[in-house]
């Protein structure tokens, strides 16, 4: 186990070659690595330890019994929620059960937590599996260890040329390129947002408001408050077994259960639910802030500017103005990625190429 979780570490590890923002490596990296950790834990608990304790007359052997209500779910009585432990109920959602069914409230979700959370993972890194393919090493083959800087004048001034005629044979070429990539962000926030949705089906509707409810619970007077986590994830539950009796007929035993597995399953989806608000917010951010960059040319020239401070501005101002969002996006991650020497030659030499066409094309 100790092995595996050693293993995730290559999914944070931060590569020397930058395709992607900061926000977008959230959701690949750290949000896979959490979701891979908690569903290693929750099956860890799940099938090595004991997941679920029965308590019943010695008639049904204990095993038999705490198979049968892990498998076939247990419930709660919603009505005992309100009611006072110690008093009226021993414990919050256990109470007798009087035949009406719309009362009670059944979990039949625990056991597929920890296979919801590898599901998770896996959606979260759809986009950047996308973005991989449709990238395909284009940002590491301009490169050409430029990003060193250390190299002989005769090595670094055939790299740069070879770099610069790449740029200028194709540029206005990499719109496709460029939006692809966008999609891919676009995808990532919109996987955010449908997980939320997902686990709230996944919970019966209780999980959109979730984190509200415990601060609300945390605030809330003791003597009339309902614990939000033990309303989603009971750590005491009810069980119905059915058997035949000595006469033949059917026998009902009722068993109350302890879910000690609950326990971790709340604190999980507390931070979660936390972490995906924060992610979905940041990657909200992004993608407006995409959209300003796609519809004002002078928000590109101001985030070159800021971003590559060695380069002229007449430089950026000429490039901005005669290619388009795509070259824009290579370059400012060609920038992020090569040294800021040879970047800064590699524009202004690309500005002088673009100056001189347009005084040709106008003499002609």
């Amino acid at each position: 186990m100790l092995d595996v979780f050693r293993g995730l570490k290559n999914l944070i590890k931060v590569s020397n070659i930058q395709i992607d923002s900061p926000v977008f490596r959230l959701h690949y990296s750290i949000t896979v690595m959490i979701l891979i950790a908690f569903s290693l834990i929750v099956t860890t608990r799940q099938y090595v330890g004991n997941p679920i304790d029965c308590v019943h007359t010695k008639d049904i052997p204990e095993d038999v019994l705490n198979t049968y209500c892990w498998i076939h779910s247990t419930y709660t009585i919603k009505a005992a929620f309100k009611k006072k432990v110690g008093v009226v109920v021993p414990y919050p959602g256990v109470d007798t059960s009087r035949g009406d069914s719309e009362d009670k409230k059944c979990y039949t979700y625990y056991q597929w937590v920890c296979f919801c959370l590898f599901f998770q993972a896996v959606l979260f890194y759809m986009p950047r599996w996308l973005w991989k393919h449709w990238e395909g090493g284009k940002i590491h083959a301009l490169m050409m260890d430029l990003d060193i800087g250390i190299c002989s004048e005769l090595e670094k001034r055939q790299k740069k040329k070879l770099l610069l005629d790449y740029l200028w044979e194709n540029l206005r070429y990499h719109n496709w390129w460029c939006y692809r990539y966008y999609l891919c962000e676009f995808l990532s926030l919109a996987n955010v947002i449908g997980q939320m949705f997902l686990m709230d089906r996944f919970f019966d509707g209780a999980f959109l408001t979730f984190g509200i409810d415990v601060f609300t619970f945390l605030e809330s007077d003791q003597e009339d408050r309902v614990d939000p986590m033990i309303f989603i994830f009971p750590r005491m539950t009810k069980c119905t077994f059915y058997k035949y009796g000595v006469s033949g007929e059917v026998e009902r035993h009722d068993a109350v259960c302890i879910l000690p597995l609950n326990v971790v399953n709340e604190k999980i989806y507390v931070f979660l639910w936390f972490w995906f608000l924060i992610l979905g917010g940041l990657t909200f951010l992004v993608v407006v802030y995409r959209i300003i960059i796609i519809l004002s040319p002078r928000m590109r020239v101001y985030l070159l500017r800021m971003r590559f401070r060695l380069v002229h501005r007449e430089a950026i101002d000429a490039i901005v103005r005669r290619s388009k969002m795509g070259d824009w996006f290579l370059l400012y991650m060609l920038g992020e990625n090569i040294d800021s020497i040879i970047f800064r030659d590699v524009v202004h030499e690309l500005a002088s190429r673009l100056g001189s066409s347009k005084h040709e094309t106008l003499e002609a």
